[in-house]
């Protein structure tokens, strides 16, 4: 009844209602094949005419109902279980989405692999301006980058802005990542988030006129002065890439319990090599340092540099 339909529609946040004359149709299958697969919304289906009246249907069709952004989107396309799937998937999140431990999943878990992230805390007086001008830039790339808020004021948030290798003093800030490109991150050029701003730095990420941004700590003035030499982003390449000398590197993080145990060790191992003009034992912090070349994983990773070719080995025995 309309009255069904109605107190459905306004029973979550999404729903989604498919509209069939005929529910034995290959539409309709394939429409409620989508339905079992898809476990995060609910699903209705009718065939009744009071109903397509109410909802000024005329033909067969699908909607999904949101209490944000435009209230509704219909599908379009071929009836097909995945284009169904992947319309709902499309759809189901808000313009401006914000994070949270429950919607993680949906969010790096979506379809939409590149994201720009707004660091925000909820308790600066230009949240509500900013967030809009976010929104507005988002409507221009929907379906294809997901704009995500990052409240700040959440402690659950900051293993994400430590990764970032953002600081308090930074916030507000935007950063976009690439998830299906090694977790690459863009940030932009400017402090200012306006409207001009953001949609400059998106389309300069997009068109590859903004560069990936590597994190690096500041070099310490006494990086050579131990046996075991400090790397950062800025130094590696021509420290590690020096072809008169073989190079070991440990990539490790400062949290890391096998990194730990492993320091005394390198230590011994720089202290045995450090009157050698050919042989360097150096480390870097691959939490805070980032290198386009080379992607860290697992901690602590030792790489050999090898004279002569700078062809990088890694050590795959016991750590």
């Amino acid at each position: 009844t309309v009255d069904e339909a109605t107190n459905f529609k306004e029973s979550k946040d999404v729903v989604i209602i498919g509209f069939f004359k005929d529910q034995e149709s290959n539409q309709a299958k394939e429409y409620l094949n989508a339905a079992y697969m898809t476990d995060d919304h609910p699903f209705g289906i009718t065939s009744d005419e009071n109903v397509y009246k109410h909802f000024n249907v005329e033909k067969d069709t699908i909607f999904l109902f949101k209490k944000f952004d435009e209230g509704k989107n219909e599908f379009e396309g071929e009836f097909t279980k995945d284009n169904i799937i992947k319309f709902i998937k499309l759809n189901n999140l808000p313009l401006v989405i914000e994070f949270s431990q429950e919607n993680a999943q949906k969010i790096f878990g979506g379809d939409i692999k590149m994201h720009n992230l707004l660091f925000i805390s909820k308790k600066s007086k230009d949240f509500d301006e900013i967030v809009k001008t976010f929104r507005i830039v988002a409507k221009e790339y929907k379906n294809q980058i997901l704009f995500v808020v990052i409240n700040t004021d959440d402690e659950d948030n900051e293993k994400i802005t430590e990764f970032f290798g953002l600081k308090k003093d930074e916030q507000p800030s935007i950063r976009l990542i690439k998830l299906e490109e090694g977790m690459s991150k863009y940030k932009p050029e400017t402090i200012e988030i306006s409207e001009e701003n953001v949609r400059k730095f998106v389309k300069g990420v997009l068109d590859g006129t903004v560069k990936q941004h590597l994190l690096s700590q500041e070099l310490p003035e006494d990086w050579d002065k131990h046996p075991v030499k400090v790397l950062v982003n800025k130094n590696f390449d021509e420290v590690a890439f020096d072809k008169t000398k073989d190079v070991i590197v440990e990539f490790y993080a400062p949290w890391c319990g096998h990194c730990k145990q492993l320091a005394p060790i390198y230590e011994e191992l720089g202290e045995k090599y450090k009157n050698r003009n050919d042989i360097i034992i150096a480390k870097m912090d691959a939490t805070a340092n980032e290198l386009e070349h080379t992607k860290i994983n697992s901690f602590p990773t030792i790489k050999l540099y090898k004279k002569g070719t700078n062809e990088a080995i890694e050590y795959n025995g016991e750590r």
